[in-house]
């Protein structure tokens, strides 16, 4: 296994800094992935009810290559908001990418509901989101809080509240690194039947989410599919975990396509189901390009697996720091157990 970074947030990849911005009336928010320089990016959707906004564009065919920034929001189709408000802090910055000398940042982006989660949804004319996005990106830095905080804010599993998690591994050698980040409000559960037990917990590190172990016996109830609208009285669609996997080795665009791909094996070590048609499970990938992979025919399945790795124990840190709020309809992993 992997140390992890000496943040175990995906900030410990070079070259990407973290924003969050949360409105805690409406239990929602924004996270914004700051990249300090143009990164090469890719996008897998494996769920089958996403939201998004210029995922096209990162497709390894299409022309443009690099990114300047992510988004991951709550809102529903609300949230894709947020982008624009991102875009409009780049521009303050001048970034962006040059078309006829006009600065048009490219800043992809998905979105979580959490509109059945407590919160006051009745927010005028315009919704929050635009704001926060802006909010999310100036407050982007090397440090940012877990859980209960950003995309996270109003985020629910099938039997806790959710939250936004990260975590980072170091390969061997200082070959490279691999950050997580993830919103994590999967129509399924990130703990084993009714126990206390993450399906994560084979991957953990250092006691990053309670240090209780992998449940053993596993309990009867271990493959009993509970789902969110069980819970809650509400629809099927209200959910989906938003991710994203980072390194600072230099990959082309397919490669970050790849390492997206690998970064869902995490998504279904950590949640159980995952990627159902009421899901819109999806992880982005970014390559800062800082570090040279090792010339071993293996060191690019090494990164993948890290990639999956890591994601699983984003997932269960998100659960794990997630606090409780007023109107909340949903206990936290601390309150439950």
């Amino acid at each position: 296994m992997w140390p992890s970074g000496n943040r175990n947030l995906i900030t410990d990849v070079t070259g990407i800094r973290v924003g969050n911005a949360s409105d805690t009336t409406v239990k929602t928010g924004v996270t914004a992935v700051l990249c300090e320089s143009p990164a090469t990016a890719a996008v897998q959707v494996l769920g089958g009810a996403p939201g998004t906004r210029e995922t096209d564009l990162l497709e390894p065919h299409n022309a443009v290559e690099t990114v300047d920034a992510l988004i991951l929001s709550g809102g529903s189709a609300f949230g894709l908001d947020a982008a624009s408000g991102a875009q409009a802090a780049l521009v303050e910055i001048g970034r962006g990418f040059d078309v006829g000398g006009h600065r048009i940042p490219i800043v992809p982006a998905a979105i979580l509901f959490d509109m059945i989660n407590g919160g006051e949804k009745n927010w005028g004319r315009f919704p929050p989101y635009r704001e926060l996005g802006y909010k999310a990106l100036k407050a982007a830095s090397a440090d940012f809080e877990i859980g209960t905080h950003g995309a996270g804010t109003g985020a629910l599993t099938a039997n806790l509240k959710g939250g936004l998690g990260s975590a980072s591994s170091v390969m061997e050698a200082g070959n490279a690194t691999v950050g997580a980040l993830v919103a994590v409000n999967p129509l399924g559960a990130t703990t084993v039947g009714t126990s206390r037990h993450f399906w994560a917990a084979p991957f953990e590190q250092n006691g990053e989410f309670g240090g209780i172990g992998v449940a053993s016996p596993f309990p009867d109830d271990a493959s009993c599919v509970r789902l969110k609208h069980r819970e809650t009285d509400g629809p099927a669609i209200a959910n989906t975990t938003i991710g994203v996997i980072a390194t600072d080795a230099t990959l082309t665009k397919a490669e970050c396509k790849r390492l997206a791909i690998a970064a869902h094996d995490g998504f279904a070590r950590a949640i159980w189901p995952c990627h159902t048609p009421h899901d819109g499970d999806l992880v982005f990938a970014l390559a800062t390009g800082r570090r040279k992979l090792s010339e071993d025919p293996d060191s690019f399945i090494q990164l993948c697996a890290a990639a999956a790795s890591t994601m699983a124990r984003a997932i269960a840190r998100g659960v794990y720091a997630a606090i409780s709020a007023d109107g909340d309809i949903m206990p936290t992993w601390s309150q439950k157990h």
